[in-house]
């Protein structure tokens, strides 16, 4: 029997989120690392809960093999120190930020909020604002009045859809400078691949000097942190079986107290139901996140056995679990799994069609991984980019998908990216 038909068999979980977690969604919400924070925020005013930490207890012995055969390439209790003195991460700097005057209402926040979670690691908004706002219910001019407004949160030029974009959004901190500069900067931000046809304006040096102290991407700085992950789902090979594992070591146990009341209060018995409630929450977590892992690995069965990452849509989880997909997408989000090639987050694996089984993110991945290593003196048209493609995947695409794909990944044409490689920006 194939691999994949034995994982179906095993994914004997209930296919639908039960109302008690709907109830404590923040708890499905929250990364390996933040659990114990979110129901702590639950428990410190319930006399009968009793909260043991996992992380505080003694890593020397229980983190430096985490599971057996474990992937990681570097041992996890050579970071317990980075840990304890981590600094906050892109998304946490972001979530403090959505606040008024900027976001003073709770439509406004809804938005917010929903932004930053179509922002990729590199500070770049990836989502489609159309299909976004009706996600939201909202009109799609009300969602891009709101994303602009992230001009205003650090780090500048977050939320952007590109480049120039981020751009315009970090020129808008720039308070010190005067009008004809601030205009200048503007006009050579638009056409910034001919930024010398500017050099006999007055300012040009001025203005120069000014875009080159922009970053690219926005959120470079966190990207260089080191920073500590601990993936939520373990796939492990052994003997040539795939195995599916929750990593669960590091969630917080949850103890009812006995509070020995002879004749409790409703307040105490509504203190009661809501710690078995919190006990059921973590549990249903638990279910979720390893019928998710299980999902995953039937269909990318191929991927962890070293092959290629197929097509998978984000709706295909959903509909398992009779949710919509920007329920399951909160869910995942700042969640990761570990394997043979890695630690990778879940959202990665979600992926469209290009032709047959090529997905478009294995498309994306070559094309990154083509820019990334080629001449900064001659960089890589988009016709010379589809003729490797098309002789690496055997498949026949256009010009313009290839254009289409670049600019998702948030990367200038060539002339563009020969403009920035002499300006080092």
């Amino acid at each position: 029997m194939a691999q994949g038909a034995k994982l179906r068999q095993n994914i004997n979980i209930k296919t639908k989120l039960s109302a008690t977690l709907k109830s404590w969604l923040p708890i499905l919400q929250s990364s390996v690392i933040e659990i114990e924070e979110t129901i702590n925020e639950y428990a410190k005013e319930n006399p009968y809960i009793s909260l043991q930490s996992s992380i505080v207890q003694d890593f020397s012995s229980r983190l430096k093999k985490p599971y057996p055969n474990s992937p990681v390439k570097n041992s996890i209790s050579d970071k317990i120190e980075s840990l304890s003195i981590a600094e906050k991460s892109l998304y946490e700097t972001l979530y403090e930020q959505i606040l008024p005057p900027l976001f003073p209402t709770e439509i406004s926040t809804k938005i917010a909020l929903n932004i930053i979670e179509n922002i990729n690691e590199e500070g770049y908004f990836e989502a489609d604002e159309e299909e976004e706002a009706k996600n939201l219910s909202v009109e799609t001019q009300q969602y891009q009045k709101i994303r602009q407004r992230f001009a205003y949160l650090d780090p500048k030029g977050v939320g952007a859809k590109n480049i120039t974009e981020s751009f315009l959004f970090q020129l808008e901190d720039c308070s010190d400078i005067n009008d004809e500069i601030y205009l200048l900067c503007t006009k050579i931000i638009n056409d910034l691949c001919n930024h010398k046809n500017y050099s006999n304006f007055k300012g040009y040096q001025e203005a120069m000097k000014i875009i080159r102290t922009f970053k690219n991407p926005p959120a470079i700085a966190f990207s260089q942190k080191d920073v500590f992950i601990i993936p939520d789902i373990l796939v492990i090979e052994n003997d040539g079986e795939i195995q599916v594992r929750l990593n669960d070591d590091f969630y917080p146990s949850i103890v009812i107290e006995d509070m020995k009341v002879k004749d409790s209060t409703q307040y105490l018995k509504n203190k009661l139901k809501e710690a078995r409630d919190l006990i059921d929450a973590l549990d249903m977590r638990k279910q979720t996140i390893q019928k998710i892992g299980l999902m995953i690995v039937e269909y990318q069965y191929d991927f962890f056995k070293g092959g290629e990452m197929k097509p998978m849509r984000l709706k295909d989880i959903a509909d398992e679990f009779g949710h919509s997909p920007s329920t399951i997408s909160r869910a995942i989000s700042n969640k990761y799994l570990e394997c043979s090639k890695g630690i990778l987050p879940i959202k990665s694996f979600f992926t469209t069609a290009v032709d047959g089984d090529t997905s478009n993110a294995s498309i994306k991945d070559f094309i990154t991984d083509l820019i990334r290593n080629e001449n900064q003196k001659k960089p890589l048209s988009d016709l010379k980019i589809l003729q490797s493609i098309e002789e690496k995947f055997e498949l026949k695409m256009v010009r313009r998908t290839i254009t289409k794909y670049r600019k998702q990944l948030n990367i200038g044409s060539s002339s563009e990216r020969k403009k920035l490689y002499a300006m080092s920006v």
